[in-house]
């Protein structure tokens, strides 16, 4: 029997004769709890929810209502770089980021950055899986996750959507849309949108601009067959948000910023810190069903990206180095007073990366075979230049392209780094589904990944090629049973892992040397996780209760370093841990229309050994792991009846660590979004027309939000052989600030 919905959104069933049996149930208006059958923790959010949100927020901000999510933004509207998103205490590092199943994270240090998504209008679903990546998912740094994201399929007619936004900073964006409709007789359909956005920095000075494409072209024939090509182009220039130690904050509060306006000399000037980013995603995922039997998938990808991020910083014409080589000639340094310039230190990231992941899936009887290969090759560029300013502060070229910077007496680039790293990855995977009884799957898969590093450092040194290779054998295994139609039950075992990146494979040089020295001797990040999961799915009310429990070797976690102004991602082996605990979410249906959505986790996260530190070892076994807290919640309700809607959204964080040795912690704190709209479209045309406000983060709160750099300690320590270990304070994003959209968005 086939389910059908009423105009009001509830759910009836069709009689197989003429009538229809009564209203049983709700459609979610929400779009945050849809039903779900993989054998492992997945939480969704769907166009339902997104479209009541302010279009300015990036994908980490949309799913912070999910168990698990704990995200750290440092501007309300989703522009800046600054943020951070991590599940189950594990990193942005260690979470596999696809859009249209292409991979988003750069191939260098594993980060994706949101700003840089699809816009919120064109993004049909966000999937994100706690525990676990799926076995053909190119990712290298699965240990945290997964976060998938669907754009929005062309619709089959020809149509327009406009959407237009002012709100506090002065904040103005604009999106259009434009669908073709079916092209003729090709049964091709596409759409192609543009959006701009800008707003001032709601802190400090500067503003944040945005530019961004995104397209979709898709053919569907015979018995599921379907191929779309997919594009994204992002081009930003923001204005980073310093992010101050806990006695900053404890003395300068949200007044911690970058300076207004430039004097001579200083290095503090907001222009100095404004970086551009500029990226292209492309991705074409194919299906094929050849016979009843047999279907065949390939998504081949590629991405660019090209990004500057700045910072202030002074040169003397005499006593530098290159590497290890003293510069024995003097620099020309435009504006130089007494033999010292103000500069701009670029610290600049050129990449390439393309790939494509195959598989054949063959049914035979109770069996789904599934065979799979995914190649991956990528470049990556990273150099520490520096370009001269004028007497207003402004670099000469904020893109610190090396054509405009300084260079040696003898025509050299000056740079405190310079390599280029190739990586190739080649990956293999075997899984079979096997239905064992109607209500019975069982699935087991292995999955092989080796991944290569190949580099060279072009400074002057004891170090010039590097080579680095490495392999990750993925076991997994999961169980699925229904128990009738509406509850469910699950269990897996997979296996995840993290690739060293690149970072940890160079020698870096400061005042001539060696400041810190490259290794080729790092293991993967392993981890092996189990689940236990229960599912409801009813007429009013949904819920899923997942137990989780992580066991890794070598746990990797991602800080930054302060190299002479630069700030540099860097890599920090914490050795074995233990986590486990829960993850609950539930909906509820009451009316139609009207929907209120719950979720929380509890987090016991502790590390399982000492930290080795300048020949000793720091006393952090049983210590908390860091960016973990042990509980967090949120709640969420949806109203949408006839002309009125509207949305709340709560989210409160536990308090979390900062250093290993938990001796700096930053304290639990909740934000609250609103939105209320109207549909307007019955009074104008009948064409969609809704008018909505949202309001971000209404409570204002003057907190920290999250970590963005932690240390091994904040305070001098005795380690366990008795050395005195130096302390060093962790940084943090300072949270944002209460901010107004509106919107009016129509479709034509």
């Amino acid at each position: 029997m086939a389910l059908a919905q009423d105009s009001s959104g509830s759910l009836s069933v069709a009689d197989p004769g003429n009538g229809t049996i009564q209203v049983i149930g709700h459609a979610d208006p929400e779009g945050l709890l849809p039903p779900q059958s993989a054998p492992k923790s997945t939480s969704t959010i769907a166009t339902a929810f997104i479209e009541k949100q302010a279009p300015t927020l990036n994908a980490f901000q949309l799913v912070s209502l999910l168990p698990g999510a704990n995200v750290a933004s440092s501007d309300p509207f989703g522009l800046s770089t600054s943020s951070s998103l991590t599940l189950r205490g594990l990193g942005q590092d260690e979470i596999g980021v696809l859009m249209e199943g292409a991979p988003q994270n750069d191939i260098g240090y594993y980060y994706a950055y949101p700003s840089q998504f699809a816009d919120a209008e064109n993004v049909k679903q966000i999937a994100l899986s706690q525990g676990s990546i799926d076995i053909d998912s190119p990712i290298v740094n699965g240990a945290g996750g997964l976060l998938s994201l669907s754009l929005d399929d062309p619709r089959h007619n020809f149509g327009v959507a406009v959407d237009g936004s002012l709100g506090s900073y002065n904040e103005r964006r604009v999106f259009v849309r434009a669908d073709s409709g079916e092209i003729g007789q090709t049964g091709v359909r596409g759409f192609l949108s543009y959006s701009n956005n800008r707003a001032e920095n709601w802190r400090g000075a500067g503003y944040d601009e945005r530019q961004h494409i995104d397209a979709k072209l898709m053919k569907e024939w015979g018995d599921e067959n379907r191929a779309s090509l997919a594009f994204s182009f992002n081009a930003a220039k923001t204005s980073s948000y310093p992010s101050p130690t806990l006695s900053d904050w404890q003395a300068d509060g949200r007044s911690f910023n970058y300076d207004k306006r430039y004097t001579a000399g200083d290095t503090n000037y907001w222009r100095l810190y404004r970086s551009p980013f500029r990226n292209e995603y492309v991705s074409a995922p194919v299906h094929l069903k050849i016979d009843d039997r047999f279907s065949f998938d390939t998504t081949y990808y590629l991405q660019f990206g090209y990004g500057n991020s700045p910072y202030g910083t002074q040169l003397s014409t005499t006593g530098n180095y290159l590497g290890t080589e003293a510069l024995t000639q003097p620099l020309s340094l435009p504006g130089a007073v007494d033999g010292t310039a103000t500069v701009a230190g670029n610290y600049i990231g050129n990449q390439m990366r393309t790939g494509d992941v195959t598989k054949l899936t063959y049914h035979l009887g109770k069996h789904v075979l599934t065979a799979g290969l995914w190649l991956d090759y990528g470049t990556d560029h990273d150099s520490e230049s520096f370009t001269s300013i004028d007497d207003r502060g402004r670099p000469t070229d904020i893109w610190g392209y090396a054509d405009d910077a300084i260079r040696t007496a003898d025509g050299r680039l000056l740079a405190d780094l310079n390599y280029r790293t190739i990586t190739v990855v080649k990956g293999f995977f075997l899984a079979d589904h096997i239905a064992l009884s109607p209500r019975l799957t069982v699935d087991i898969g292995f999955k092989g990944v080796d991944v290569l590093h190949h580099g060279e450092n072009y400074l002057p040194g004891p170090q010039t090629k590097v080579h680095f290779d490495s392999f990750a054998a993925l076991p997994r295994a999961a169980a699925h049973y229904r128990i009738d139609d509406r509850q469910q039950i699950f269990a897996n075992v997979t296996t995840n892992f993290r690739a060293p990146d690149e970072v940890t494979l160079y020698d870096s040089y400061y005042g001539g040397e060696l400041y810190g020295q490259g290794t080729t001797k790092l293991k993967n990040e392993y981890s092996i996780t189990e689940e236990v999961g229960y599912r409801y799915t009813g007429p009013t009310l949904s819920g899923s209760l997942t137990a989780f429990h992580y066991n890794f070797r070598n746990r990797q976690l991602a800080t930054i370093v302060d190299l002479n102004g630069a700030l540099v991602n860097s890599t920090i082996n914490a050795g074995r841990q233990t986590s486990y605990g829960l993850d609950g979410e539930i909906d509820w249906r009451p009316i139609a229309g009207v929907s209120f959505y719950a979720s929380a986790e509890y987090l016991h996260a502790r590390l399982d050994d000492n930290l080795p530190v300048d020949g000793d070892y720091l006393p952090t076994r049983g210590k908390q792991a860091v960016e973990s807290p042990s509980h967090q919640f949120g709640l969420g309700g949806t109203y949408d009846r006839k002309r009125l809607f509207g949305s709340f959204a709560l989210k409160y964080i536990g308090r979390q660590y900062a250093t290993f040795t938990n001796d700096e912690r930053i304290r639990g704190y909740a934000t609250l979004d609103l939105s209320i709209g109207a549909h307007l479209g019955d009074w104008i045309d009948g064409k969609r027309t809704d008018l909505r406000l949202n309001v971000l983060n209404v409570t204002n709160p003057h907190v920290l939000s999250g970590v963005e750099a932690i240390s091994t300690n904040a305070r001098d320590t005795v380690g366990v052989n008795g050395t005195l270990i130096s302390g060093s304070a962790p940084a943090y994003y300072i949270g944002s600030g209460r901010a107004f959209v509106v919107t009016l968005a129509r479709q034509f």
